[in-house]
């Protein structure tokens, strides 16, 4: 039976590695179809808009997207495109993986295996009343928590932890000075996780979060929290196993859901080949697992780690002199 998933080629050096995801994709006889939908950058070109209605049609026709990267400025220019999917389909529940993979520019080659689930529609990155004074000396903008979002996403992380075998949850707050909103997510956290009694749960702030990842991840399984810190958070974990290039994620809602390469367009080395595949490659493995193909997703993982064990054409991050296609050729011969 052929399955139709949204393929948003992105920007930058995003359609490099769709293409060598999407090479690796159908070798694997997925019985996958593609749509292709534009946004970013190239929507613009093509369609004079950033997110184009066919494109959200699509998404919504068809539930499920691959995305690569799309360009979003900083400080200045339109607001980022992600957060508006993000919004536009409620992907409330912001999913990203980290673990240790071997042969990486890592401090931890092994016993690295975490999850960060981060609220994904809420808080800070709502930018609900943004706006700057007259004379630019004062910015102010509204963070906004509920207790529906609180509770759907930490409930989320619970389910996510009892249907992987993982076996604790850890809240990361600031309710000891944020004392309403992150307050007000700290308490709902507490109420979940009394009807999850088989899962352990402890609680930390997220000051002391980072630098606890920072000196003992290995205790770590689930990380729970808000917007801007799992934000912050998961890039803090990416690092640790070696990079952005190593990074999926996963964007879930009710009626969609959107698995992206969490790392940006690197318009610097766009069009030359030498792009990292894996967070996409890795972020297509998570679609695989949403769509109840486990055993693909798990085939699709051991060929990349066969891959890195063997050295075997690595990209220039990985310390290999491998290019994005002979990357994707090497974990093609492994499959």
């Amino acid at each position: 039976m052929t399955q139709t998933i949204t393929v948003i080629r992105g920007d930058g050096i995003g359609p490099e590695i769709m293409e060598a995801t999407l090479r690796v994709l159908d070798t694997m006889g997925l019985g996958l179809s593609y749509e292709f939908a534009d946004a970013g950058l190239t929507a613009l070109e093509s369609q004079g808009e950033l997110l184009p209605a066919s494109t959200m049609d699509s998404i919504r026709r068809n539930r499920i997207a691959l995305k690569s990267p799309l360009t979003t400025p900083v400080g200045e220019g339109f607001s980022s495109i992600n957060v508006e999917m993000r919004k536009r389909f409620d992907l409330y529940a912001n999913v990203r993986p980290a673990k240790s993979f071997p042969n990486t520019k890592s401090r931890f080659p092994s016993g690295i295996d975490l999850v960060t689930v981060r609220e994904n529609t809420e808080g800070a990155y709502s930018a609900e009343g943004q706006q700057v004074s007259e004379d630019g000396e004062t910015a102010t903008s509204i963070t906004r928590t509920t207790r529906r979002g609180s509770e759907r996403i930490v409930r989320y992380a619970f389910e996510l932890a009892r249907r992987t075998g993982r076996r604790k949850v850890t809240v990361v707050h600031k309710a000891n000075i944020l004392k309403s909103t992150s307050g007000l997510f700290l308490k709902t956290a507490r109420t979940v996780a009394q009807e999850y009694p088989d899962i352990e749960c402890n609680e930390m702030i997220v000051d002391n979060c980072c630098m606890q990842l920072v000196m003992r991840p290995e205790q770590f399984d689930v990380i729970v929290t808000t917007n801007l810190f799992g934000d912050i958070i998961s890039d803090l974990c990416a690092g640790l196993v070696g990079g952005l290039g190593l990074a999926p994620g996963a964007n879930i809602g009710t009626d969609a859901a959107i698995f992206e390469a969490v790392h940006g367009t690197a318009p610097d080395i766009a069009g030359q080949g030498k792009a990292n595949p894996c967070a996409l490659l890795l972020a297509a493995a998570q679609m695989l697992d949403h769509m109840g193909k486990v055993d693909d997703a798990e085939r699709l993982r051991r060929a990349i780690i066969a891959t890195l064990e063997a050295k075997d054409s690595l990209t220039a991050d990985l310390g290999g002199t491998g290019s994005t296609g002979t990357f994707a050729d090497a974990i093609i011969r492994r499959l």
